[in-house]
């Protein structure tokens, strides 16, 4: 697990809310605190999609929805002359990244070990913080994988040239 300091606050919002750079991502679960605070269950509720909704099919295989889909109404929370009191979202890789993932690390590990890759934005008290995680079905010492999503995590912000520092 590592956990990052997010430096432009302002432009990794419009990075988040208005662009698609986390839309690949699913959101397990969030927070948006305004003026009443707003949970986000992120489970999937495939009956609520018809087969010719373009979501259709992540939608039956997934657990949790595509943020692409949570992003507009975030966006409607969030907009307007004041910041938040705080906001949380927890994000983690599709099935399909998942598998992409861990081929392209070149582990041992396969998606029935991994029950998740997270990554967590968390803004409170004017700062917000990113960690990451994974989640295992069974113990392992070997911590390989969480110190490859920690790099991984860090060169998908540097790709989109959103500045960061290590928390200590």
């Amino acid at each position: 697990m590592t956990a990052l300091s997010i430096l432009n606050i302002k432009e990794f919002m419009h990075i988040l809310l208005r662009t698609e750079t986390f839309d690949s991502f699913l959101l397990s679960e969030g927070s948006i605190t305004t003026y009443m605070t707003v949970l986000l269950d992120g489970h999937s509720h495939p009956d609520f999609f018809s087969p010719e909704d373009d979501d259709y099919e992540q939608a039956v295989q997934e657990d949790y929805i595509p943020f692409s889909l949570v992003r507009p109404a975030c966006f409607d929370l969030i907009k307007g002359k004041r910041t938040p009191s705080s906001f949380k979202f927890v994000f983690q890789l599709s099935k399909k990244n998942l598998e992409r993932t861990l081929s392209s690390v070149g582990r041992t590990f396969s998606t029935e070990d991994i029950s998740g890759m997270h990554l967590n934005l968390i803004y409170q008290n004017h700062r917000l913080t990113c960690t990451t995680g994974v989640s295992r079905h069974m113990f392992s010492m070997d911590q390989s994988l969480e110190h490859i999503w920690d790099e991984l995590v860090k060169q998908f912000l540097r790709n989109h040239k959103i500045p960061f520092e290590p928390l200590v």
